[in-house]
C-alpha cells in the first residue's frame, strides 16, 4: 500500500468515527430517534446485574463422633477394609440406565456400604517433617444416596460420607466422622432425614466392629 492510499484509508476511518459519535450524540439529545442498542451506560449496568449471583447462608448443628480403639492403627485399618468392599462401579451404570430390577437386586444382595475412595493424608505430612498414619475414606452407597437426592438434590454435597482413621500418640486407631442425620436433617425433609438415620446406624456399626 502506497503513502497516498494509506492517508485516504486513515481519513475514511476518522470520518467514520466522527459520524458514529455524531449519530450517537444526536440520538441521545433527540428522543424521536430510536436505536436497537441501549445507551452505553445502561448497557454496562445491565451486564453487571446479569453477572451478579445471590448468596445466602445459614448455620446448622452437626454432631461429631469419635470412636477410639485400643488396637493398633494398622489392625483397625485392615479390619475396616476387609469388612467394607471397594465400590462396584457397575451399580452406578445400573442407576444411570434406570434398571429397576438390577437396582432392587443390588439393594437386597449387595453391600450396604462400600469404600468409594481412600486418601493417604498422612503421607502429605512428609513435607512437615515426617509421614504419619491418617487415611480419609469416602464411604457410602450410590443407591442409598439416590433415595435422598431424588427429594433434595443439594444432599449430594454429603454423599458419599467422609470418615478419617488416624493413629494417636499411643499408636492406636481412631475414627472420626460427622453423624449423617445431623447434616442431612438441615433440609427439613423427613424422607431424607430417615435415610440419614439409617446411615447413622450402618456406619457406626462397621466402624465399631473395625475398632473392636
Amino acid at each position: 500500500m502506497n503513502i497516498i492510499s494509506r492517508r485516504r484509508l486513515l481519513a475514511a476511518s476518522a470520518a467514520g468515527g466522527l459520524l458514529t459519535a455524531a449519530t450517537y450524540a444526536n440520538a441521545q439529545s433527540n428522543p424521536q430517534i430510536h436505536s436497537d442498542r441501549p445507551p452505553l451506560e445502561s448497557a454496562s449496568e445491565s451486564t453487571y446485574e446479569m453477572a451478579e449471583a445471590s448468596v445466602s447462608s445459614h448455620t446448622i448443628a452437626v454432631e461429631h463422633i469419635r470412636i477410639s480403639s485400643v488396637r493398633p492403627f494398622a489392625e483397625v485399618r485392615r479390619k475396616l477394609e476387609a469388612a467394607v468392599p471397594k465400590l462396584d462401579a457397575s451399580i452406578s451404570e445400573v442407576l444411570r440406565s434406570g434398571d429397576q430390577r438390577a437396582a432392587q437386586e443390588y439393594e437386597e444382595k449387595g453391600p450396604k456400604l462400600s469404600i468409594f475412595l481412600e486418601r493417604d493424608h498422612g503421607a502429605l505430612l512428609q513435607i512437615a517433617g515426617g509421614k504419619r498414619n491418617a487415611i480419609q475414606y469416602e464411604i457410602g452407597n450410590p443407591l442409598t444416596a439416590s433415595k435422598m437426592t431424588r427429594y433434595q438434590l443439594p444432599a449430594a454435597l454429603y454423599a458419599p460420607l467422609r470418615v478419617v482413621l488416624f493413629e494417636d500418640e499411643n499408636g492406636r486407631g481412631i475414627f472420626e466422622y460427622d453423624k449423617p442425620s445431623s447434616f442431612f436433617g438441615q433440609y427439613g425433609d423427613e424422607r431424607v432425614t430417615e435415610v440419614g438415620r439409617y446411615l447413622d446406624n450402618a456406619l457406626q456399626a462397621i466402624l465399631r466392629d473395625a475398632a473392636g
